[in-house]
């Protein structure tokens, strides 16, 4: 059953700071001239987030103790909340100026918001929705907290045929197998050892041999390893430079360059469970549909977001053949409250076409409590580069692409 969250009424001095122009760095967007914006299709990552209970694996070693996170486990930040809200007044700024959103508030059912259950990304739904449309009651729709939902979670749900002994054969295939993939990270692992500072030439990691085999239950995988002991530690690292915690454990000094480059052992780690084809298809399966229902509907919303995790916005990267490319991130890293923007446009003739960006706020700018998002244009794969593509040919190739779903 869908639970609605209703958020209260902003006051009047938020909705007075979202009419003031709302800088955007690094804009590039594809050529739309002589189109109309008529309709868009979002997929969000929630925003930053205290670690998750075991991120950083027992026995990890560091020079000092890790910083104090006032916010409990796994749940969003109030910074993580505030870098939400300034992106969603940039995606308003930019969605009035073109006529998709009206300056005052939407009419009901022209914008959709719904998240997975987990508390952080609900919590970061509705800081969204808050900054969207200020002084505006907007529901955010989610399942009851912690239940499942196959739209962002289609392994566990079971949402699809998944065979795991077919996803660790593609996966072998798309990485070159699991010791070849911590060789090329070598280099970015044995600077997370000097980061972290423990002074053991053997390294401050407690990985183990580096392993991919079908769960016990076979319904998913299991990563054994340093690419899967690694990722945790750089995300968490990320994380505490964004949230404006010392971003130093005692080892090497930490900046923006040094997290992208640690940035990609957590990368790495979607090489494995959503980037081949295989894990794309299936872990975009139900979400995918969903957004083509979303872009093609007759009687659709303007705006339908989805808001999930990494896990979602880097398959459906890979799915739609585009890398994640964004400042102060490593390729492919997916950023806090990033998003994968789809927008449809109609020109005078009627005929629909599908421009597609990535927008995203650096960990600098979330660290700094700054205003300005980066939004870089995309091309999918089979689709024409740096012009819009026709909305039946993407919806065509997006399809095509997605695994079955379970009967």
């Amino acid at each position: 059953m869908t639970v609605l969250s209703r958020r209260l009424i902003a006051p009047l001095a938020l909705y007075a700071l979202s009419m003031l122009a709302v800088p955007v760095a690094a804009q590039d967007v594809p050529a739309s001239k002589g189109l109309t914006l008529d309709r868009v299709v979002v997929l969000m990552r929630h925003g930053v987030r205290a670690p998750l209970d075991g991120e950083v694996p027992h026995g990890t070693r560091t020079a000092k103790p890790w910083p104090i996170w006032t916010t409990p486990e796994s749940e969003l930040t109030p910074r993580g909340a505030e870098a939400l809200a300034a992106e969603a007044r940039a995606d308003r700024a930019a969605w009035v100026a073109r006529g998709l959103l009206p300056q005052g508030c939407p009419a009901p059912g022209s914008i959709r918001i719904r998240t997975n259950s987990p508390s952080r990304t609900i919590a970061s739904g509705e800081a969204y929705a808050k900054a969207l449309t200020p002084g505006c009651a907007m529901p955010v729709a989610h399942n009851p907290m912690g239940q499942v939902d196959p739209l962002f979670e289609p392994l566990r749900a079971r949402a699809t045929r998944f065979d795991a002994d077919a996803a660790v054969a593609d996966i072998n295939r798309f990485t070159g197998g699991m010791d070849a993939l911590a060789a090329r990270h070598r280099p970015a692992l044995r600077l997370l050892d000097q980061v972290l500072g423990c002074g053991d030439a053997k390294g401050c990691d407690p990985a183990g041999p580096a392993r991919l085999t079908p769960s016990a239950d076979g319904h998913g995988i299991d990563l054994t390893g340093p690419i899967r002991t690694a990722s945790g530690t750089a995300q968490v690292l990320l994380l505490q430079y964004a949230e404006g915690l010392s971003p130093s454990v005692g080892g090497a000094p930490v900046d923006g360059k040094m997290l992208a480059r640690l940035g990609t052992v957590h990368a790495a780690l979607f090489d494995v469970y959503s980037r081949s084809p295989y894990m794309a298809a299936h872990q975009s399966a139900a979400f995918g549909r969903h957004m083509i229902d979303a872009l093609t509907a007759k009687d659709g919303a303007k705006l339908d977001m989805l808001v999930g995790h990494d896990t979602n916005v880097t398959a459906l990267a890979a799915l739609l053949g585009f890398d994640l490319v964004a400042p102060g991130y490593a390729v492919n890293d997916a950023a806090p409250g990033g998003a994968i923007l789809i927008e449809r446009w109609h020109d005078a003739k009627d005929r629909a076409f599908v421009t597609v960006h990535y927008r995203t706020q650096s960990p600098e700018g979330i660290r700094a409590h700054a205003a300005a998002v980066s939004t870089r244009s995309v091309t999918v794969r089979g689709c024409p580069a740096h012009a819009p593509c026709p909305l039946d040919r993407f919806v065509r190739l997006f399809g095509e692409r997605l695994a079955p779903l379970a009967r």
